[in-house]
């Protein structure tokens, strides 16, 4: 059975007069996550948009890149977004229910967490655009503080996706430029254990989603090839 078909079931599920917020309270067993997760990002990202007040088409684009949706599993992919457009539910509301979901196992919101990896898809539609509006800003710092998002791990995402000028490679891997060398390469290794794909999967991070990694993997190893490159310079 497909991702979309799942989510069509999901849907159906839901009851008379329940909002999109309720099925996150539906979800929570361990084959149904990656459902789940699919479903946050679409209403997360829905919800963002009426926060800036815009979809771009880019955004649009990101989406489809992530997930691939094929022409038959268009319809289900813009009914969970209308759904979480409309619902009268406010976004931390969302945030929240979706953040007890999963946390059921009670991981914390570190670098290999469900909820790291899905900030980063919504990172990755937030910036597709070549923009990252304030309220987009505002948006995503309120979500990673209802998720228990450490504030240098927020840091560390905004720093791979924002585009402002060249990223600092020390604020990408979440480490201090007076840090030692041995205690930066372990950082750089962590981010790339958590980004291989079969981890992520088993996380409850669906297929389609894992190419929310490759962008993570190419930032992370640029920036610990320019750290290491600076300290063998000193040495």
């Amino acid at each position: 059975m497909s991702l979309w078909t799942r989510i069509q079931e999901a849907l159906a599920a839901l009851a008379k007069g329940e909002g999109l917020s309720a099925v996150f309270d539906k979800l929570r067993a361990p084959p149904e996550r990656t459902v789940a997760f699919t479903i946050a990002v679409i209403a997360l990202s829905a919800k963002m948009a009426k926060a800036d007040g815009r979809v771009t088409r880019d955004e649009v684009t990101a989406f489809r890149q992530v997930f691939h949706v094929a022409p038959e599993d268009e319809a289900a992919a813009a009914r969970v977004f209308n759904l979480a457009r409309e619902d009268v539910a406010g976004f931390e509301d969302y945030a929240a229910r979706i953040a007890a979901m999963f946390r059921a196992d009670g991981k914390p919101c570190g670098i290999d967490s469900v909820l790291c990896d899905l900030m980063e898809g919504l990172f990755h539609i937030a910036t597709a655009d070549g923009q990252y509006h304030p309220a987009e800003d505002a948006f995503l710092t309120r979500v990673a503080e209802i998720f228990g998002m450490a504030e240098g791990q927020f840091r560390r995402l905004r720093a791979r996706y924002v585009p402002d000028a060249a990223p600092d490679p020390f604020a990408v891997l979440g480490v201090s430029p007076e840090a030692p060398l041995e205690e930066i390469r372990a950082a750089w290794r962590a981010e790339v254990r958590a980004t291989h794909p079969d981890r992520m999967i088993a996380r409850g991070v669906p297929e389609e989603a894992v190419k929310l990694a490759e962008r993570r993997l190419v930032a992370v190893n640029r920036a610990w090839e320019e750290i290491a490159a600076r300290a063998a310079a000193r040495a």
